[in-house]
């Protein structure tokens, strides 16, 4: 059973049974497709939709004897671009599914996801038509959250803050390249962050000096633990179970992304300029054309 199936309004799975009655109603009744026709066949993905913009993607080969199911995954679709990092996508070991990884200056780690549109990728990839820079338009899914309070910004301050933050992104940039410089100034810029942390942490909670954070979590590759600015949220319904699930549009290290949420999972409410922290499993699809 996947885990991440409550994320989109699917908590009261509790048997293999249960999600195997719900693959078949995936099965019978999707409302889109993608496939890859390729020399040793037909790789098709199944889309069904059970709210705005999330849903179930069954995904498996195509022959003479029928669909053969490899995997399925809940998904929720990204609406905004999120980075134009070129993704450097690569085979997962189990499976047919698909991993990328993408280097963003403004976060500071390598940020691997998991590949939505697999389909599309393997056609384009046999086709030998991917070319040219590629964005990425990343979301996640959570299990659990909660909403805090926002950090009280000065606008002369957050102008400023851009401005380091520009420049830090193209110093990361130039260290890639072998730059000797730029990578003594990151040392010296983390030095002197870790030092003003160190002061401040005996009098303030860190909440109040962080103001977001995106970070790796656990042992698993596209998990994150998150703090981002809510930009804009949403309540939807999952249309096959009445779970309603919040849907959030959030600011996290200047890059921009979607998530999901189950509302029994989600301590707090939302509003536009609040904060929400929690743990993800980080999506991406490639905008190809």
């Amino acid at each position: 059973m996947h885990s991440y199936l409550r994320a989109i309004g699917f908590s009261n799975l509790k048997k293999e049974s249960e999600v195997e009655e719900l693959l078949q109603e995936v099965y019978k009744g999707f409302d889109a497709k993608a496939f890859s026709r390729e020399e040793n066949g037909v790789f098709l993905e199944l889309w069904k939709s059970t709210g705005p913009d999330m849903g179930i993607v069954l995904c498996g080969d195509l022959d003479d004897q029928g669909f053969h199911r490899q995997y399925y995954f809940p998904y929720l679709k990204g609406n905004t671009v999120s980075t134009w990092e070129d993704p450097v996508i690569e085979k997962r070991a189990g499976g047919d599914s698909y991993a990328g990884v993408c280097d963003d200056g403004r976060v500071g780690v390598s940020l691997i996801f998991y590949l939505q549109n697999a389909a599309e990728y393997r056609k384009e990839l046999f086709k030998n038509h991917l070319q040219g820079r590629i964005a990425t338009s990343f979301s996640g899914l959570s299990l659990e959250g909660m909403i805090l309070l926002p950090v009280q910004k000065d606008q002369k301050k957050e102008a400023s803050r851009k401005q380091t933050v520009k420049k830090r992104s193209q110093l990361m940039n130039a260290a890639k390249n072998g730059d000797q410089e730029a990578i003594e100034s990151l040392t010296i810029e983390d030095m002197d962050l870790y030092s003003m942390v160190s002061r401040r942490i005996y009098k303030e909670d860190v909440f109040t000096i962080i103001d977001t954070l995106f970070m790796p979590y656990g042992i698993e590759c596209d998990q994150y633990q998150i703090v981002g600015n809510i930009n804009s949220y949403t309540k939807a319904t999952n249309s096959m179970t009445g779970e309603k699930v919040y849907q959030m549009n959030l600011e996290c290290n200047d890059l921009t992304f979607d998530i999901c949420i189950n509302e029994a999972d989600l301590l707090g409410e939302p509003e536009v300029g609040r904060r929400f922290k929690g743990n993800i499993w980080l999506q991406g699809k490639i905008n190809i054309n």
